[in-house]
């Protein structure tokens, strides 16, 4: 037993190994379950008892310098292996790296219909997204009793029934006309909410822009003509217009506005049902008690006001045909677009 740990020991204290490979390959032959040294450990217990004391003594020392050596080995194959990989330059930018940035088309949108405007001198409005309901409904000729109340179209503030969120932009207008006297001439964008059921067409979360100018002698045909003079600066010079008789409790007389096509140019297609229009938004004359309600003098002064959905625009404008893309933040889709 002593001459095979002798001979052991001189063979790990003169080993050399040339490679990573047959350092593993010796510690499995000295060091595995099965190796040389754990055979030896197995034998053992054959050594006579006199001897015990002096054999253990060698054998584990012959396991540390055998585990001692592997690991030296180990970690200079390792030391080497790093030396010889090539320098990194840090200062060499990742490559491929990508640092073109693109906006939101709804913000592209956005910014484009308030461009529009404000060469007409129209100013941007902005307010709370949650609205009490005299500003969000009864300023603007909504009862209490009115279908547009409902739960099933409003969402409600738990801790405070009388507050929602809002459904239209329109409730940051009642504040311009409660705290400014005419002229004014404003448009207010922002988000409003309905609970509604989300599909292709329609979402609970939306965006609006609306519209209001109020000053002596305003006519609805300084409205038609601001309409169309929008719709021909965000769709193209050739876009018609035509405005068709609606309802809105906040405005009298009322219409809702279509444009020509973009995509058939009025020859008819899916988009437009065959019809060659497409609606944009509603419109009218603010309605005289809409005035008495924000104090001011509906003898004196007259308005007309606006409303349209961003989404929609951004829809007929890019031809996008599911509003849910807009919001489910989906790189592929957002790279499509490019800020101008």
């Amino acid at each position: 037993m002593l001459d095979r740990i002798h001979r052991l020991l001189e063979e790990v204290e003169h080993f050399a190994a040339q490679s990573k490979e047959e350092v593993e390959e010796y510690r499995i032959r000295w060091l595995s379950k099965k190796g040389e040294i754990s055979a030896l450990f197995e034998d053992f217990r054959t050594v006579p008892g006199e001897l015990k004391k002096e054999v253990g003594q060698k054998l584990n020392d012959l396991r540390t310098r055998a585990q001692d050596k592997i690991n030296d080995l180990k970690e200079r194959f390792e030391s080497d292996k790093e030396k010889n990989k090539p320098e990194i330059d840090l200062s060499i930018p990742a490559y491929p790296a990508s640092i073109a940035g693109g906006r939101h088309p709804l913000s592209l949108v956005r910014r484009e219909i308030i461009s529009i405007f404000s060469k007409l001198g129209f100013t941007v409005s902005d307010g709370n997204e949650i609205e009490d309901d005299w500003h969000n409904f009864t300023a603007l000729n909504t009862p209490e009793n009115h279908p547009a109340r409902d739960m099933q179209d409003t969402f409600y503030v738990r801790q405070n029934p009388d507050m929602v969120l809002r459904t239209q932009t329109s409730s940051v207008q009642v504040h311009i006309m409660q705290n400014s006297k005419p002229p004014i001439r404003t448009i207010s964008p922002g988000r409003v909410y309905r609970n509604e059921a989300i599909s292709a067409r329609a979402h609970c979360q939306f965006h609006q822009v609306e519209g209001l100018y109020i000053d002596e002698k305003v006519s609805f045909a300084d409205l038609k003509a601001t309409l169309l003079h929008f719709s021909r600066e965000m769709f193209g010079a050739e876009t018609k217009i035509r405005l068709r008789p609606s309802y809105f409790p906040f405005t009298e007389p009322s219409a809702e506005m279509d444009i020509s096509c973009t995509i058939c140019k009025g020859a008819g297609c899916n988009v437009c049902k065959h019809t060659g229009w497409v609606e944009i938004l509603g419109c009218g004359m603010v309605d005289p008690q809409v005035l008495i309600n924000c104090g001011i003098d509906e003898k004196k002064y007259k308005g007309f006001a606006f409303g349209m959905g961003i989404e929609r625009i951004t829809m007929l404008k890019y031809q996008v045909k599911d509003i849910r893309l807009f919001f489910e933040n989906d790189i592929r889709f957002i790279k499509q677009f490019t800020a101008s």
